[in-house]
C-alpha cells in the first residue's frame, strides 16, 4: 500500500513538474512588446482634463496681460443747452451745442502696477500647468504600479490555487489508501476552496486595476504590461540625501503667490492717487452762429473713499502669502523626508523579501512537501508552509510596489519649476 501511495504521489508530482516546465517554457518564448510606464504617461499627457484646464488657464492669464497693458478708452460727449424753455429760449434759437472729448489719464502708476499684477499671475498660471503635468505624471504611475502589482498578485494566487489543488488530490489519495483521516481530505478542500476565492478576488482586482489605468490614459491596452518595472530597485541602500523644497514646484507656486500679492500692494498703492479727465470740445452758439472752443479738466476728490482700506487689504494679503510661502516649505520638506525614508525602508524589504527570507520560505516548503509525502510532516505542516511562502511572495510584492510608489511621491516632491523665459 505504501508503494501505491508513492506511485500515486510521484504521478502527481510529475504532473505537477509537467505544468511547471510548460509554464518555464511559456515564459521562455518571446513575449509580446510590453506597454510601457513612458508610453503610458505619454498617452496621459495627451488626453488629460487637469492638463487641458491648465492650458486654458494660461491663456487666459495671457489675455488678462494684454487687458491690462490697455490704456483707458476716450469718451465723446455731446450737450445742447438753452432748450425747452420759455420766452426766448422756448425753441431751438438760442440753442448751443457743445461736442467734446473726455480723455483719462492714469496717474500714479496705475497702469505699470496693473501689468505687474497681470505678469504674476501669468507666472503663475504657467507654474500650474508644469504643476498639472506632474500631477498626471504621478498618478499614472502609481496607477500603472498597481496594475502590475495587482497582475502579480493574480499569478502568485493562480499558483497558490494550483498547490491547493495538488495537496487536495494527495489528501484525498492518502484518505482512500487509509493513511489518513477523512478530515485531512476536509481540511484540504477547505484550503483548495479558499484558495479558489483569493484566485477570483486577485483576478477581478487585476481586471480592475486595469481598468483604471485605462481610463485615465484615455486610450485602450493591447499590450502585456511591464512587470519588470517592480524588479528595478537600487543597487544598495544609500544613505539620506540632502533634498530640500528650494527649487521645487511648490515652492515656485508660493514665491509666485507671494509675488502676486506684492504686485497687488503695489496696485493698491496706485489706486489712491484720482486719475485726471481733460476734455477738448466745440461750442456752436445758435444765436449768432458762432463756434468756440471748450476745455475741461476734471478731477475727482477722495473724500470718502481714500482708498487706504484697499491698501491694507492688500497688505494683508501679502502676509498671507508670507506665512503660506513659510508653511509649505515645512510641508514640503517634511514630506520629502517622509518619502525619501519610505523609498529606502521598502527597498531594504523588498531586498530581504526577494533574498533570504525568499529562499528560506521556498526551502521550508520544500522540505514540507517531501516530509508531507514521506509521512514525516503533517499537513498542518505543509499547509503552514505553502502559506509562509505565499505570504512573503505577497509581502514581496507589496514592499516593491510601496517602494516605487514612495519613488514616484518624491520625485513628485523634488520636481524642479520650469525656467522662467525672458
Amino acid at each position: 500500500m505504501h508503494k501505491i501511495i508513492a506511485v500515486l504521489w510521484a504521478a502527481t508530482s510529475c504532473v505537477a513538474m509537467a505544468q511547471a516546465q510548460t509554464d518555464v517554457a511559456s515564459t521562455s518564448a518571446p513575449a509580446a512588446i510590453a506597454f510601457t510606464l513612458e508610453q503610458a504617461l505619454s498617452a496621459a499627457g495627451a488626453s488629460a482634463p487637469a492638463a487641458d484646464a491648465a492650458k486654458a488657464g494660461v491663456e487666459a492669464a495671457q489675455a488678462a496681460r494684454t487687458v491690462a497693458g490697455l490704456r483707458p478708452n476716450p469718451t465723446i460727449q455731446t450737450e445742447l443747452e438753452n432748450v425747452g424753455g420759455s420766452g426766448a429760449y422756448n425753441g431751438f434759437d438760442q440753442a448751443e451745442t457743445t461736442v467734446g472729448l473726455s480723455i483719462p489719464i492714469e496717474l500714479g502708476g496705475k497702469r505699470p502696477a496693473r501689468v505687474a499684477v497681470a505678469d504674476a499671475q501669468a507666472h503663475r498660471a504657467l507654474l500650474g500647468a508644469a504643476i498639472a503635468q506632474a500631477d498626471v505624471r504621478l498618478q499614472v504611475t502609481l496607477l500603472y504600479i498597481e496594475a502590475v502589482a495587482a497582475q502579480r498578485r493574480g499569478t502568485i494566487a493562480a499558483d497558490q490555487l494550483r498547490i491547493a489543488g495538488n495537496a487536495y488530490d494527495a489528501a484525498a489519495l492518502r484518505v482512500r489508501a487509509g493513511r489518513a483521516s477523512p478530515i485531512e481530505e476536509q481540511r484540504a478542500d477547505v484550503a483548495r476552496l479558499n484558495a479558489q476565492a483569493n484566485a477570483d478576488r486577485a483576478q477581478r482586482l487585476a481586471m480592475a486595476a486595469r481598468t483604471n489605468l485605462v481610463r485615465r490614459i484615455g486610450q485602450p491596452i493591447d499590450a502585456p504590461l511591464d512587470e519588470g518595472l517592480l524588479d528595478r530597485l537600487p543597487v544598495a541602500v544609500q544613505g539620506p540625501q540632502q533634498l530640500d523644497s528650494r527649487g521645487t514646484l511648490a515652492m515656485a507656486a508660493a514665491d509666485a503667490d507671494l509675488s502676486t500679492a506684492d504686485a497687488g500692494v503695489r496696485l493698491a498703492r496706485s489706486q489712491r492717487v484720482p486719475d485726471l479727465t481733460v476734455g477738448p470740445g466745440v461750442r456752436r452758439l445758435s444765436a449768432t452762429n458762432d463756434v468756440a472752443a471748450v476745455f475741461s479738466v476734471s478731477l475727482p476728490i477722495p473724500l470718502f473713499n481714500a482708498g487706504r482700506a484697499g491698501v491694507a487689504q492688500a497688505r494683508a494679503q501679502q502676509q498671507m502669502a508670507q506665512a503660506l510661502k513659510r508653511m509649505t516649505a515645512l510641508d514640503v520638506e517634511q514630506a520629502i523626508t517622509d518619502a525619501q525614508a519610505e523609498a529606502d525602508i521598502t527597498a531594504t524589504l523588498a531586498r530581504n523579501a526577494q533574498g533570504p527570507a525568499m529562499a528560506a520560505a521556498q526551502e521550508a516548503a520544500r522540505i514540507a512537501r517531501i516530509g508531507y509525502r514521506e509521512g514525516k510532516f503533517g499537513q498542518l505542516d505543509l499547509l503552514d508552509a505553502e502559506r509562509t511562502l505565499a505570504d512573503n511572495r505577497l509581502a514581496a510584492i507589496d514592499a516593491l510596489a510601496a517602494h516605487h510608489n514612495a519613488q514616484a511621491r518624491l520625485e513628485r516632491l523634488t520636481a524642479p519649476a520650469p525656467q522662467e523665459e525672458n
